[in-house]
């Protein structure tokens, strides 16, 4: 097992590397100990591959059903400044409650929703044009995430700031973020890092390409040419943002004309609280599915696919949220590696990817909160290892 230890680099900046609940499992993984995407097909059940439009329907409509039963108790909650407190945990339930929506639009994007594209498209799009998302800019982008999953460079979510950086691509910064933590102190700079993920994060990744790989530039989901980068647009993808935006737009004239005759109050209440709420749980499911103190992220000579899938992070989220957001963050790493597996076989998969593939295969038990300020506290930036290709997460140590 691995334990705290401390470092100095050239430029005397004092480091610590300090491992989760994984206890460095992931550094102790090599390239050669990866099995191939055949070898993990052949160990999971045919019928885990096949998609049920039945059953997919039938989990839409009892997270819908949830949803309105949900939407018809914040009917009835009067819209009074006394009432805030309440309008608050509203929101938490409700977002809480409609991110089952989000996952499986996530889905229809995945083509894990139903082997009828036209339905498949369909749903997908009205959900996520609903909750404000693009469905075909980030179908494109979340594609590019799965295909360099923790790729130092072309990775798409996540990116980590690297110190001494020199490499083409790289993120520099680290230094920067070094001394941010140093200068506002553990406690301090883990509340800061959970306000930029969780509250700025998602429309920043949407409007910038904030924590995207930097080999795409500043891109923009809603705008696929200049000012802002083409890189994650090419070929017909560009004409698909522009399709996504008329859902979008779509949306954003719903709201404005529920505003003009409900108020701006009905429609916070009601909508955005929610809505935000969603957001947060968007980052937290895939911060915590690729962020960890004892993950690395891979240079090109130690990088392939399936490496990178094997470095997500299977978590425990609990019976209740598994039953409302279809496991996604307890079936991850499967999810992965075949990312058209529907959630209803998840599960199954999941078991046989831990029993068949130990070695490889991450679980980190630590409760969700824990993860969470341990990441947001120690996951500072990365800093490429001499012996090998690959980025190992760094810490200053705080006097």
């Amino acid at each position: 097992m691995l334990t705290k230890f401390e470092i100095v680099n050239e430029d005397n900046i004092n480091l610590t590397f300090l491992p989760s609940g994984l206890n460095g499992k992931a550094l102790e993984i090599s390239l050669d100990d990866i099995p191939s995407r055949k070898e993990v097909r052949e160990a999971i059940p045919k019928h885990c591959f096949s998609r049920q439009t039945s059953s997919s329907l039938f989990f839409l409509f009892r997270t819908l059903v949830i949803q309105i039963f949900v939407v018809f108790l914040g009917l009835t909650i009067p819209l009074s400044k006394e009432m805030i407190p309440v309008w608050i945990l509203y929101a938490i339930l409700s977002g809480t409650t409609s991110m089952g929506l989000w996952v499986l639009a996530h889905e229809c994007g995945h083509g894990a929703f139903s082997d009828n594209r036209k339905l498949e498209t369909f749903v997908g799009y009205f959900l996520h044009s609903f909750l404000l998302v693009p469905y075909f800019s980030w179908q494109r982008s979340h594609s590019v995430h799965h295909a360099f999953t923790n790729h130092i460079t072309d990775g798409e979510t996540h990116v980590p700031v690297v110190i001494s950086g020199d490499g083409k691509n790289e993120k520099k910064g680290g230094e920067n973020e070094m001394e941010a933590s140093l200068f506002l102190g553990k406690f301090f700079y883990g509340l800061n890092q959970l306000f930029l993920h969780l509250i700025l994060g998602w429309p920043a990744y949407l409007l910038a390409g904030k924590t995207g790989g930097p080999r795409y530039g500043t891109s923009n989901h809603f705008w696929p040419r200049s000012p802002f980068s083409k890189k994650l647009w090419p070929s017909v993808w560009a004409k698909k943002v522009w399709i996504s935006d008329w859902g979008i737009a779509l949306m954003l004239i719903f709201l404005i004309s529920w505003t003009v005759n409900f108020g701006i109050y009905s429609m916070v209440s009601l909508y955005l609280g929610p809505l935000i709420v969603v957001n947060i749980w968007l980052v937290i499911y895939t911060w915590l599915h690729h962020t960890d103190t004892d993950v690395p992220h891979l240079g090109a000579s130690e990088f392939t696919y399936m490496r990178g899938a094997f470095l997500s992070i299977d978590r425990p989220y609990g019976k209740i949220l598994d039953f409302l957001h279809h496991s996604i963050g307890s079936t991850h790493a499967i999810h992965h590696i075949e990312p058209t597996v529907p959630h209803y076989h998840a599960r199954l998969a999941t078991r046989i990817l831990k029993n068949k593939f130990p070695k490889v295969y991450l679980f980190n038990p630590t409760p969700i909160y824990n993860s969470l300020w341990h990441i947001a506290t120690n996951c500072v930036a990365v800093k490429k290892e001499y012996e090998i290709d690959r980025y190992v997460w760094k810490q200053p140590k705080h006097i």
